[in-house]
């Protein structure tokens, strides 16, 4: 004789002690409120271990990760406990042993359904956690959005899967009717899943961010927005450039804003009947005048050739700025420098000049 039905023997000779005359059943009925009953108590014990034990310990820690994960769990597994404990209260109740496989079926259905319940509220936690923390200002809340719903759909799949195999049904068609269609779908939209595909590769790599300067062939600007079809730069002459972002990620990508010091270049002569004495002092002027703006340090400074026309100089300085307006302002105050110096000096910049010489036959 099985557990339930000494229980519900028990119970029965219980009342019929005291003068109440019941069947079977009413023994039955019994246990099951009773097992019920516990499964509750198990559950509020399981709920309040994670309300004050977990909780507190996941306060404790650096990140509100673990935090959000224990929310979005505690009310799942607490409905899970009361679900399993329904189930074999009611498998006490021998009315209803003729539809013993319907009950259990449909038992296994909603446990399944509230398993993948639980795992798409951590998946979606974490999405968003790392949205938030480790992506901040990469990318519009649709692409996480979409990013959800999609480990969601698989989720989902996945249960229906189970539910399928758990009601002996025959996987093999479905599975081969999913891929084909799967195959038809990844045809038909296989430009705008590349793009979807290289908005999240964009997600994750990170070459560029909201907010970046960059430049793409021709284009240069400042990325506004990067959304699952396009990006969206703001150009300098002020128009919007709508880039596919399979496009993005199949080009070079020059990102300004991962600059943190730019090297300059620039060169300058001065004529040819310069002195050789006001030629040697020019490498020690200029160093002065670079040095002395408190954004830029001299890396070299050369003679560097005989110009067609000139005695040409290079110059190369580093500027401790990313921002090309402070780049320009620098340079600009260079140059006034140069030119005022020079002047005291009395050294003349040179200019394109042709030196023809003509000669007259007798």
């Amino acid at each position: 004789m099985s557990l339930g039905a000494n229980l519900a023997e028990f119970f029965n000779n219980l009342l019929g002690e005291v003068g109440i005359d019941t069947s079977p059943l009413v023994g039955e009925i019994v246990v099951s409120i009773m097992i019920f009953a516990i499964s509750i108590i198990l559950g509020c014990i399981v709920y309040r271990i994670f309300e004050r034990y977990f909780t507190k310990w996941a306060e404790k820690t650096k990140t509100n990760l673990d935090d959000e994960i224990l929310a979005n769990i505690k009310k799942p597994i607490y409905f899970f406990v009361i679900l399993v404990g329904a189930y074999y209260g009611l498998e006490f109740l021998s009315i209803l042993e003729p539809y013993s496989t319907e009950i259990a079926f449909t038992f296994s259905i909603v446990e399944i359904l509230l398993i993948a319940f639980i795992i798409t509220r951590v998946v979606n936690v974490v999405i968003t956690w790392y949205g938030e923390k480790r992506a901040k200002k990469q990318m519009s809340e649709h692409i996480l959005f979409v990013l959800k719903k999609i480990i969601n759909a698989v989720v989902y799949l996945f249960a229906f899967l189970v539910i399928l195999a758990v009601l002996k049904i025959d996987l093999s068609g479905i599975v081969v009717g999913l891929g084909v269609g799967g195959i038809a779908i990844a045809f038909a939209l296989q430009n705008v899943l590349g793009d979807a595909f290289s908005a999240f590769s964009i997600y994750f790599d990170k070459p560029f961010e909201i907010g970046d300067y960059i430049v793409v062939g021709d284009h240069s600007g400042t990325v506004k927005k990067i959304g699952m079809k396009s990006t969206r730069i703001q150009l300098l002459q002020g128009e919007e450039l709508v880039l596919a972002n399979s496009v993005l990620t199949n080009t070079s990508v020059r990102n300004f804003k991962k600059l943190k010091k730019r090297r300059i270049v620039f060169n300058f002569g001065v004529i040819y009947s310069t002195p050789s004495e006001k030629l040697k002092k020019i490498p020690d002027m200029v160093r002065k005048i670079v040095d002395g703006n408190e954004l830029a340090k001299v890396d070299r400074i050369h003679f560097k050739e005989f110009g067609d026309f000139s005695l040409n100089f290079e110059v190369v300085y580093y500027m401790n700025s990313k921002e090309y307006a402070k780049y320009m302002d620098t340079q600009q105050e260079i140059n006034f420098a140069i030119k005022e110096a020079f002047e005291k000096e009395g050294i003349e910049m040179a200019f394109p000049t042709q030196t023809i010489f003509l000669n007259k036959e007798n």
